[in-house]
């Protein structure tokens, strides 16, 4: 590690000013760029005694024989590392407590209310560790207590000794204890006497630890922190991979345990009987369908809405490009493969509960523009502009989902409320872009719609929205691939229209040609027979207002697809 110190020293003293970071009591600093060859040093480290492994591969022959001894040096390096990895997250920490209290006192000198104070912090925190704004402010709020209420805990992590998740446990199991009390087990676990014990105490044990000394500090803080978990009971749904999602409900332990004893005890009788369902499996199913009222085996039958994003020719082809959910996913979008998305459609279709909105880009992939005179983004235009984010927040990092459509240039300075000044984010994001010293505007990146934010720092993040599912190309009036003489000499090949209706499929009603740069030429097979295009159900008579119609206003076109009865 002496190589390190001396390339932080050397590099100490070519910072620009107002990026270093005083250590050591103030007697030196060290800014991004001695901290960047750090970096640089330990990513290109050999290993003492050995060749450079970063080269091993199948062709890399048999590994050589290494002594214990070397291999002795590797775990010391190997633990030293983590040291390091310990301390930097304190620095870390330290950067992320004095960002927001700065932040906060200039906010302050502009009169803002304490309660909006500090609202673009998570976000630009989150943004340079690569972390969601929300796993940013959990950062943030972490820091604050390290550095102010448990300094024992931020030394332990500062010299290598405790690692951030253990330190975090020690914040969240604390957490309900009066500042003295949190002190207090602060010193008792992480005191300087009590480092050697700490190293050698296991996670689990560590909490347990904790909650013994709360119990005995304050027991009625304890039982109350109980009494309100029981309030915080909840179910939620996350992604899992393969089309999977986790449903997990926090519930009291009693009733979990209950509910969960009664499920292996009815999977492993169904077992006994000759059911060749693993447990695991019975114990899903049944959840299932106790849940939805359903038979046994009847679980898919629940109506659900979930929207997709699929490419013409992947719904009514063979089209191989997945599609996307935009909404009724766990946490925002998710993909679909080609043949599962065809296989949702034909199920909707069959019991009557499909329903097809069509979508239209340009050859760059860009959805194509829509404006309103609302003040707020009207059904469609937000539904479009979920679309075209795909259901999750347009802010880099963040995965949250979509909970608010918002004007990247404000209403009140003139923007406008259209596609191309809307963006999808989620409530946290929000409420962040609207501190001080923040500034968005729209621009193009390869001919795609972008979104460039420049923190109150400076720093400047750009978020691309992700390309939608391509539409099938327009067919060439040179007829197939290779056959220069046109569709003239092409058996039954008509010349193709501007509007291209699929094999068996009727086109849209006269005056209703789609404004679209693309034409629909595949072919749809259906049992139930072709999916013709037909006008919307029916509107409800609209109720007389005494609101003129302005001029130029014309009611939105009905692409809707549907099944014929």
């Amino acid at each position: 590690m002496t190589r390190t110190g001396e390339v932080l020293a050397s590099a100490g003293d070519e910072q620009p000013a107002g990026s270093v970071l005083s250590v050591g009591g103030g007697d030196s600093a060290v800014g991004a760029a001695a901290v960047r060859a750090a970096r640089e040093l330990l990513a290109g480290l050999i290993l003492p005694g050995a060749t450079d492994t970063r080269s091993v591969g199948a062709d890399a022959g048999p590994p050589s024989v290494v002594s214990r001894e070397l291999q002795a040096s590797w775990v010391d390096l190997l633990g030293e590392l983590e040291a390091v990895k310990n301390a930097v997250t304190a620095t870390q920490a330290r950067l992320s407590f004095a960002l927001d209290e700065a932040t906060r006192a200039d906010e302050a000198q502009q009169s803002i209310r304490a309660e909006r104070r500090g609202r673009g912090v998570p976000n630009q925190v989150g943004a340079a560790l690569r972390v969601s704004p929300h796993a940013g402010a959990g950062f943030v709020s972490t820091s604050r207590v390290w550095v102010t209420q448990v300094p024992h805990t931020f030394a332990a992590l500062q010299s290598g000794v405790l690692s951030a998740w253990r330190a975090t446990l020690l914040v969240r199991e604390t957490s309900h204890l009066s500042v003295e009390h949190r002190a207090a087990i602060d010193e008792e676990i992480c005191g300087p006497e009590h480092l050697a014990e700490l190293a050698r105490m296991g996670t689990r044990r560590l909490i347990a630890r904790i909650k013994e000394l709360a119990a005995e500090l304050d027991v009625h803080a304890c039982v109350k922190r109980n009494a309100k978990a029981v309030s915080e009971r909840r179910v939620s749904v996350r992604p899992a991979p393969n089309l999977m999602v986790y449903l997990t409900a926090l519930v009291p332990m009693a009733q979990g345990v209950q509910a969960y004893a009664q499920l292996k005890t009815h999977a492993e009788a169904l077992k006994a009987g000759g059911d060749e369902r693993a447990t695991g499996q019975i114990m899903a199913d049944t959840l299932i369908e106790r849940v939805t009222a359903r038979e046994p085996g009847r679980a898919d039958d629940v109506p659900v809405t979930i929207n997709l994003l699929v490419s013409d020719e992947t719904l009514l082809a063979d089209g191989n490009q997945p599609a996307v959910v935009v909404e009724g996913a766990p946490a925002g979008a998710g993909i679909v493969p080609a043949p599962v998305a065809r296989h949702l459609a034909a199920h909707a279709i069959d019991t009557d509960t499909a329903w097809l909105r069509s979508i239209y880009v340009d050859p760059r992939g860009r959805l194509l523009a829509t404006t309103s005179t609302s003040r707020f983004h009207p059904t469609g235009l937000a539904a479009l502009l979920r679309a075209r984010e795909q259901g999750t927040c347009a802010t880099t990092w963040c995965d949250a989902p979509i909970r608010h459509t918002d004007h990247i240039t404000p209403h009140a300075d003139g923007g406008a409320t259209s596609l191309d000044n809307g963006q999808g984010l989620c409530a946290r994001c929000n409420y962040a872009k609207q501190a001080p010293g923040w500034r968005q505007k729209t621009t193009q990146l390869d001919g795609r719609h972008a979104v460039e934010t420049v923190t109150p720092t400076g720093h400047t993040q750009v978020f691309v929205a992700p390309l939608p599912p391509a539409p099938a190309p327009a067919r060439d009036a040179a007829g197939p691939a290779g056959d220069e003489r046109g569709p003239a000499h092409v058996p039954d090949q008509p010349a193709t229209p501007a509007w291209t209706p699929a094999v068996d499929m009727t086109g849209p009603a006269p005056g209703r040609i789609p404004r679209s740069r693309y034409s629909i030429g595949c072919h749809a097979t259906s049992g139930r027979g072709p999916i013709a295009y037909r006008p919307g159900p029916p509107r409800r008579p609209a109720r007389p207002s005494p609101r003129r119609r302005l001029p130029g206003r014309t009611r939105r076109a009905d692409l809707s697809w549907a099944h014929p009865a």
